[in-house]
């Protein structure tokens, strides 16, 4: 590996990024594995003690103290559940071809539920609006599914002859006009 400019600046920054020749596809994904295991860990964390704790008596006992603030508390559950969802996309996502994948998409799959219902138990007694918190969960799933469809539209050799046929009647259209 080279060795870091001695100067400071952005240089580091721009030392310290991604380079296609320097850095090879496995490096990029342990990284980003590692990357995605601490934000699933922290949001998982957050989401089933979450800030500020819970009620300990009375009627709101082993609610959130935090949903008292419902506008806060939801932009949190929010923020949480989705950066959780993403985390585990990504992980799913880098570990599909190794070895007992199975098993790791069903830990992944069991760890939302977990989450899921641990969120549910310290919520207050709204569950309307906690199927927000559902739909944003599967967002990133959802999104990546939906890219992957356009993506095969694309590769389909129908699209490729309408593509080709409305730019021939565009352009007969133009020349056309120009004559």
């Amino acid at each position: 590996m080279a060795n870091p400019p001695k100067t400071t600046g952005k240089n580091w920054f721009k030392y310290f990024q991604y380079q296609e020749g320097r850095d090879t596809p496995a490096d990029a994904r342990n990284i980003l594995l590692i990357v995605a295991a601490l934000i699933a860990t922290v949001t998982f964390q957050a989401g089933v003690a979450p800030p500020g704790g819970v009620w300990q008596e009375g009627l709101r006992a082993g609610k959130a103290i935090y949903a008292s603030k419902k506008v806060a508390f939801y932009v949190f559950l929010i923020s949480n559940t989705l950066a959780l969802s993403s985390s585990i996309l990504v992980i799913i996502s880098l570990t599909i071809t190794f070895p007992f994948r199975l098993e790791i998409v069903v830990a992944m799959v069991s760890m939302i539920v977990t989450y899921g219902s641990a969120i549910f138990a310290v919520t207050p007694g709204e569950s309307g609006r906690f199927r927000y918190v559902l739909f944003v969960a599967l967002g990133p799933f959802v999104f990546r599914c939906l890219i992957q469809i356009f993506r095969a539209f694309q590769t389909m050799p129908a699209y490729d002859r309408i593509v080709k046929e409305r730019m021939q009647e565009k352009n007969l259209g133009t020349e056309r006009v120009t004559t």
